[in-house]
């Protein structure tokens, strides 16, 4: 297999948490309901994983941010992705999804890789 593309993104948790608090809406508008009720370092690396997603994907027109997610498997956590996201994914390529996701000191960051 071959890397499609690498993302890397970084959120200031306190920032991110001002957001969420200012704009009504946001919690749902970018995440799924079973991320919507983590804590707000949790959702800012989320954040994080699904930017860096875009990049990978080359921040497609019309991605949809609830057609990407961050599951929970044994393994750990995990890129999941559906219909907009799905789609630009398939067109390049892409098979396979690793996910790393870190918060300290008030960063949150998180790097992806495409495989394909």
């Amino acid at each position: 297999m071959a890397i499609i593309g690498i993302g890397v993104d970084v959120v200031d948790i306190a920032r991110f948490e001002r957001q969420l608090e200012r704009t009504p809406g946001l919690r749902d508008r970018l995440f799924v309901p079973a991320e919507r009720e983590l804590h707000p370092r949790s959702l800012a690396a989320r954040f994080a994983a699904k930017e860096a997603v875009a990049k990978v994907l080359g921040a497609p027109a019309g991605m949809n941010w609830q057609d990407c997610w961050i599951g929970l498997s044994p393994a750990g956590p995990e890129i999941q992705v559906k219909d907009t996201v799905l789609a630009v994914a398939e067109a390049r390529g892409v098979k396979r999804w690793h996910l790393s996701m870190s918060h300290d000191g008030g960063i949150a960051t998180a790097m992806v890789v495409a495989e394909g």
